[in-house]
């Protein structure tokens, strides 16, 4: 496969999966044309033209021409030591054509808030008002962006530059398609209790596998005897954790159970305060279970993969 075709095929797969609908996605897509055809002709220079088809911008090729892809070293985390891996591994006669990572570097890393408006629609669709969602949000989004701003956003990307490795990430792309995998399977799993979601979740090898390395699924607040409830498939997709204010209007909107990668203490202290069960599936399994369903996609072309850096590779 070409590149570019690798990332239309994810980007693809992403709307497919995006918990916004098709609709909603053509409707950003055409506001992004708007906005970018009202500019001005020196202001356009600086305009992400990525954005007139792509909703994610935290899913970028980042370095390199459209060369032929067949072979791929993919991981979680793909840093300079990762793109220095598959330079020694060429140098070994196991030619890489490709780094790709899930986590997002560069421009993708620097434009990371600009996905996160996605968790005001999944709250939305769990029955929290979308002007209360998009309300609590708009501060943590403002806090995310500052907080990145400083970041060495270019450090992998230079690397791979110099070594001239293409260099490519896909993250909420990734992350779309755990939300949908996940959500899919506990509605049709209906699950009773807390314990039971876990259940439900170790049905999936990734999970599985996490949990004999010890980062599998665990019971963050509540007891796996408790009542489930409503449960949430919150904190899958969207960059990364919202703010810890939404859980009051979680626990308003009649969820009982949420289930998430990761979540600080500070974010479980709240939803512990407002009597939500929080289920933490395990933040490189999920990571891992998005992005097989991508690689699957590809393999089915001819592209091998070489899994490193967390990611736990299951074929489908």
């Amino acid at each position: 496969m070409k590149l570019s075709e690798i990332y239309k095929t994810f980007v693809e797969l992403g709307i497919q999966n995006d918990p916004r609908g098709k609709e909603r996605i053509t409707k950003l897509l055409a506001k992004e044309k708007e906005k970018f055809e009202k500019l001005e002709d020196d202001e356009k220079e600086y305009f992400d033209k990525d954005k007139l088809a792509n909703p994610y911008a935290d899913t970028r090729i980042l370095f390199g021409e459209d060369v032929d892809v067949k072979r791929v070293l993919v991981g979680i985390d793909m840093e300079a030591p990762e793109i220095l891996l598959a330079d020694r591994l060429n140098e070994k006669g196991g030619k890489i054509d490709l780094v790709l990572s899930h986590h997002p570097e560069g421009r993708a890393l620097a434009a990371l808030d600009e996905v996160m408006d996605i968790q005001t629609d999944v709250l939305a669709l769990y029955g929290v008002p979308i002007n209360v969602a998009e309300g609590v949000l708009a501060g943590r989004i403002s806090e995310v962006s500052r907080s990145i701003a400083p970041v060495n956003h270019n450090r992998a990307v230079d690397t791979a530059r110099m070594l001239n490795i293409p260099f490519m990430c896909s993250h909420t792309v990734a992350d779309n398609m755990v939300y949908k995998y996940v959500k899919d399977l506990m509605e049709k799993g209906k699950p009773d209790t807390v314990g039971e979601v876990i259940d439900l979740l170790l049905t999936i090898p990734e999970y599985k596998e996490g949990k004999i390395n010890g980062a599998g699924p665990r019971i963050f607040v509540g007891s796996k005897d408790k009542r489930a409830g409503k449960v949430a498939v919150t904190e899958m997709t969207g960059g990364t954790s919202g703010d810890k204010e939404i859980f009051e209007k979680m626990s308003h909107a009649g969820i009982g159970t949420i289930i998430g990668m990761h979540m600080g203490e500070d974010h479980r202290k709240e939803a512990e305060k407002y009597h939500l069960n929080v289920v933490i599936a395990g933040h490189m399994a999920s990571d891992s279970l998005g992005m097989n369903l991508l690689l699957d996609e590809i393999e089915k072309n001819g592209v091998e993969i070489l899994p490193v850096s967390g990611l736990i590779r299951v074929k489908r």
